[in-house]
């Protein structure tokens, strides 16, 4: 058996037990000589598993990083039906909390980053809107899906998804081609910002977009340079709800990651260049 190099991270796999009896694994990636927290989101449909390169290059920098398991994906023991259905509400208030603690469990002097991919950065900046500050929000091809914001018809998708989620109990993303098997209230409060531009979820009665507007933790925003599913009027939109917040803001293209293509998704196969980017952002 060959002994651990001090250096590389140390992996763990805690079971993460929310208030309401969900599980899911956290995947944590400890740094050597930690500085900081990163507690990172996935895009909808992606399991955690998916950003281990991202996590593990973060925590060789110094950032120990805990990748948070989308309710219904991966190992969560919940799966989207007509029987099992969620939205936003559960992700932020009772989910995304659960793996913040155990995240920063022994650890909490350290300071703690959220950020997140695609709808997995939005979550991220409504967390630290909504629930207690933290010291800064990463976001890598993320904005705002307000339909306005492509020049692409995407509003289209805002009101069929809705109603194809009514109809099957919940959506069949891998059937159509987008995000995984989603649940319903998660369509809804996605498809209902696609339409209004607006932040509300079904049974939060805080004013989202009053607490973005509040939220003061420095934002870095890194776009793909091929990505039209977060395209840049779409970033802008979403950190202009935050005014109070300082931004940075990157482009990465293709030579930044090695000749990967820069779009939404790619990005995850060569992900040195975006951890780099993001190291160098946390003090």
């Amino acid at each position: 058996m060959t002994d651990h190099n001090p250096l590389e991270p140390v992996r763990d796999n805690p079971t993460v037990e929310s208030p309401d009896g969900a599980t899911a694994q956290l995947q944590l990636f400890h740094a050597a000589a930690p500085r900081a927290h990163l507690l990172w989101v996935a895009a909808m449909g992606i399991a955690a598993r998916h950003y281990e390169p991202l996590a593990r290059a973060l925590a060789s920098r110094g950032v120990t990083v805990g990748l948070h398991e989308w309710r219904g994906i991966g190992s969560s023991d919940h799966r989207a039906s007509r029987w099992d259905n969620w939205g936003y509400r559960e992700l932020l208030a009772v989910d995304l909390p659960a793996s913040r603690r155990a995240l920063t469990q022994g650890t909490a002097h350290l300071p703690l980053y959220v950020g997140g991919h695609s709808l997995g950065g939005q979550l991220a900046c409504l967390m630290a809107s909504l629930g207690e500050p933290v010291a800064g929000i990463a976001l890598v091809a993320s904005g705002a899906p307000y339909w306005r914001n492509f020049s692409t018809n995407v509003g289209l998708a805002y009101v069929a998804a809705p109603m194809l989620a009514a109809i099957c109990g919940y959506l069949p993303g891998r059937r159509i081609g987008f995000g995984g098997r989603e649940a319903r209230g998660v369509i809804s409060d996605w498809a209902r910002t696609g339409r209004t531009g607006r932040y509300a979820a079904r049974g939060v009665a805080v004013d989202m977009e009053a607490a973005l507007r509040r939220q003061t933790s420095p934002i870095l925003g890194i776009r793909l340079a091929d990505d039209w599913l977060a395209p840049a009027s779409s970033l802008d939109y979403l950190l202009d709800k935050m005014p109070l917040a300082a931004r940075d803001t990157a482009v990465l293209d293709a030579d930044d990651l090695g000749g990967q293509k820069a779009d939404h998704f790619a990005w995850m196969k060569a992900p040195e260049a975006i951890a780099a980017r993001i190291a160098r952002w946390i003090p």
